[in-house]
């Protein structure tokens, strides 16, 4: 019969490289070599280019922070106070009376302008935007997005929108990464490594929380958590904190007091608070994008939305003038303790209020600098309340206003781990830690069971691109191809002719509906494979034997090799089905691996998880007893 049973082979001498293995002297000359898996584990000398490159950007990311603050501080004082300085001032201070309603209109149609006229990119949050690049532009962002987020974002900001300098420095530093990937030979992968690079560094210029940083771009940004693309952003989250405590000293951006350790009641407080926070952070993320819906029906052109959100803005601003800028001297009162009362409930409601419509309606500002105000104002007054009520139980307001602060911001993002530690990095209290970890949690996990997708992915599912930014480890690459692959192989003789195997294949030999086979020489070794097609393929001579049919290189998997790395194989090579060699032995069959055994594969996976929900799904006194029997 045509099959035959693959025999091992000698191991090949030294002078065999590998990918490159001589055959028989009598193979097609189109079968050169083996077609092996690539290399494991990620290019060092590349990580070394990214890291360089990376660096490089956080520099120009620092320098670009630094312009931006400048031109923020700019604005603000030929606006609110008629000066020329760059000196960065909040507009809370101003005596323009009823005029000052029309400056963050006047800013908010120059940025209307720039968006029509320049890039409808520089409208939004920031970060968004960035992950909407990474998602679906091989991480590519315009440099005229470069040029115009920072200017548009200077201006909305400068002209008293109640947004944060973060947001847009954090794109403008993603832009500025990209476009260095741009211009060098760099992956749509490599482009993400630098886009969160500078990302990061923006981040840190702003806040100085380099730690923070990196984790709000593993788990906003980057969607992976590799040497690759840790390494880089981490270097350039450094290099922008030194530069930034060359230029500013290396004071907290929100110092506090010294606070007392939490004992367990006070801990349980903040649990509550933070599901209390969540909670508020969930709606506060509806009524954006309610907003957001109803400037979508709005009878007038998008670039006019900005300058008819700012009338909400103006008119709030005369009424609370610290709901104007960036407003970082109020999260600075309120983790102080210095900011109480009436005059922080004023706060924390108008201040919603305005940048909510401000940033619904399209205008470019950013989200982290209002959701801590407000978080932080609703934390600082339920711990008032709570302190009062309760005063036995070492219920800090402080410490509460910075849960709030971090927790809002968790529950809105679902990023809790960068959450938590900027808070610590921001104020340089580790006994905060213990109280930030318990109320973000609480707030990530009330924002988890209400809210689907965060304030920042909400946008893109709208839009057909729901984000996940769960990390697990691919199932694919924790199972080795031995474990899976069929051992029961289904050989060729190479000398076999084409007629005889035509014969085998019509009739109802072991094999006959197999759809490819490993083709072996006389010593047992791979020549190739044939598919079922070639064979009866009828320009085929069927006195010709079937090593002639062979036509390129056997294409392998090694037994070792994961299956994830036998689908890469596959889609590399255009294949859908590989011979299974051991790396002593390349040239040695000891199994077959085709696209339904990796789709098989999963079937463990699935039914243990079948196992679990059934298990669960069972009544408490039921398991209990047949586990016990």
């Amino acid at each position: 019969m045509p099959p035959r049973d693959s025999q091992p082979t000698a191991v090949p001498g030294p002078g065999h490289p590998a990918g490159g293995l001589p055959v028989a002297p009598s193979l097609a000359p189109a079968v050169e070599a083996l077609r092996l898996p690539g290399s494991r584990g990620p290019d060092r000398h590349r990580i070394f280019v990214l890291s360089g490159a990376a660096i490089l950007t956080a520099f120009l990311a620092s320098a670009t922070a630094e312009l931006l603050v400048a031109l923020i501080g700019l604005i603000t004082n030929v606006s609110f106070y008629g000066r020329v300085s760059t000196a960065f001032s909040s507009p809370a201070g101003n005596t323009l009376g009823l005029v000052v309603i029309a400056v963050p209109i006047i800013g908010a149609v120059v940025v209307g302008l720039m968006a029509r006229w320049g890039s409808p990119a520089i409208r939004g949050h920031g970060i968004p935007e960035a992950m909407e690049q990474v998602l679906l532009n091989q991480s590519r962002i315009s440099p005229r997005v470069t040029l115009l987020k920072p200017l548009s974002a200077a201006v909305s900001i400068g002209t008293g929108g109640p947004f944060g300098a973060e947001g847009p420095i954090i794109a403008t530093g993603g832009a500025l990464g990209s476009l260095l990937g741009q211009l060098g030979r760099t992956t749509a992968d490599e482009r993400k490594i630098l886009l969160s690079a500078g990302a990061a560094a923006g981040m840190t210029a702003i806040f100085g929380t380099p730690v923070s940083a990196v984790l709000l771009a593993i788990e906003l940004l980057l969607f992976e958590y590799r040497p690759r693309s840790l390494v880089p952003v981490a270097l350039a989250a450094s290099v922008s904190a030194a530069v930034r405590i060359a230029l500013h000293g290396p004071a907290p951006v929100f110092p506090m007091p010294q606070i007392a350790q939490p004992g367990g009641w006070a801990l349980t407080l903040y649990v509550l608070l933070g599901a209390v926070i969540g909670l508020a952070a969930v709606y506060i993320t509806r009524l954006l994008y309610a907003i957001e819906d109803g400037f979508e029906h709005l009878g007038v052109h998008w670039m006019w939305w900005p300058a008819i959100g700012a009338v909400a803005v103006g008119i709030i601003g005369y009424v609370s003038p610290r709901t104007l800028g960036v407003g970082y001297e109020n999260i600075d009162q309120i983790v102080n303790g210095t900011l109480t009362g009436r005059v922080l409930l004023v706060l924390v409601i108008l201040k919603a209020i305005s940048w909510l419509i401000a940033l619904g309606s399209g205008t470019s500002g950013g989200t982290l600098a209002p959701l801590f105000t407000v978080g932080g104002g609703i934390g600082a007054l339920l711990g008032g309340l709570v302190a009062a009520w309760l005063p036995h139980v070492g219920f800090d307001p402080r410490v509460a206003g910075l849960v709030g602060m971090a927790a809002m911001f968790a529950g809105a993002s679902h990023a809790l781990l960068a959450s938590v530690v900027f808070a610590f990095e921001t104020t340089r209290q580790p006994i905060g830690l213990l109280p930030l970890l318990a109320g973000c949690t609480a707030a990530y996990l009330v924002s988890l069971r209400l809210m689907r997708y965060s304030i920042m992915t909400e946008k893109l599912a709208r839009r057909g691109t729901p984000v996940r930014t769960e990390y697990t480890l691919d199932y694919l690459g924790r199972v080795l191809v031995r474990e899976v692959a069929p051992t029961d192989v289904v050989t060729l003789d190479g000398d076999e002719t084409i007629g005889r195997l035509r014969l085998w294949l019509n009739g109802a030999g072991a094999g006959a509906t197999h759809q490819g086979f490993p083709v072996l020489d006389d010593k047992g070794e791979l020549i190739g494979v044939v598919t079922r097609r070639d064979v009866l393929d009828p320009a085929a001579d069927e006195a010709q034997p079937v090593r002639t049919l062979v036509k390129r290189a056997p294409v392998v998997i090694f037994d070792d090799n994961t299956l994830r790395e036998a689908a890469d194989q596959m889609v590399r090579e255009h294949v859908g089905r590989l011979p299974v060699v051991q790396r002593h032995a390349p040239r040695h069959v000891v199994g077959i691996m085709t696209r339904s055994d990796l789709l098989e594969a999963h079937a463990s996976r699935l039914a243990a998880s079948a196992v679990a929900e059934r298990s669960l799904s069972i009544p408490w006194p039921e398991r209990r007893k047949a586990a016990r029997a």
